[in-house]
């Protein structure tokens, strides 16, 4: 019974035009087939066994073009916003042989946070909560404080902001 109680979140949350094309591709044409939640079909998910979730949504590689590679481990917190066409990649080549991927910390998104369109987020880096990633922005390092806007590249705090005050639980 629980089984189906959470099917029915899913397709309440995705819709039922949405949770079809997500089956079409990932179970039938077997684009994403190993990644066990709805992906976009022009997006890529590898080690998704590498990837937590503190709830069940957000949706790795749901939005179009998106690019989670998780070889060194993502963690993702709670409400967070994750735009079409972010990469999170948390392994780099060996820059003396690029058959070998360097280890590295896992990428960490803590709660509240909001990776808006195009951003990159690369290995190692750790956002802290209420972090809104701008637009284009390529994060490389982590930053010792939340609550603040990033942007540019490479990402830098741009703005400083209140704690976050909505619904975590959207």
């Amino acid at each position: 019974m629980n089984y189906l109680k959470k099917i029915n979140r899913k397709i309440k949350y995705i819709g039922v035009k949405n949770c079809l094309y997500y089956f079409l591709f990932q179970r039938i044409l077997r684009i994403n087939s190993n990644v066990p939640w709805p992906v976009h079909h022009s997006s890529v998910v590898s080690y998704p066994d590498r990837i937590k979730l503190s709830y069940w949504r957000p949706y790795p590689g749901y939005l179009p073009g998106q690019y989670f590679q998780a070889k060194n481990g993502i963690e993702i917190g709670e409400n967070v916003r994750i735009g079409p066409g972010v990469k999170v990649i948390s392994a780099s080549h060996n820059i003396t042989n690029y058959d070998i991927h360097d280890s590295a910390a896992p990428i960490k998104i803590e709660n509240d946070c909001w990776l808006a369109a195009n951003v990159v987020i690369l290995p190692g880096v750790h956002l802290k909560e209420h972090t809104i990633v701008a637009a284009g922005a390529v994060v490389n390092k982590s930053f010792d404080e939340g609550n603040c806007i990033l942007g540019g590249v490479p990402a830098k705090i741009i703005k400083r902001i209140d704690k976050y005050n909505g619904d975590t639980k959207w």
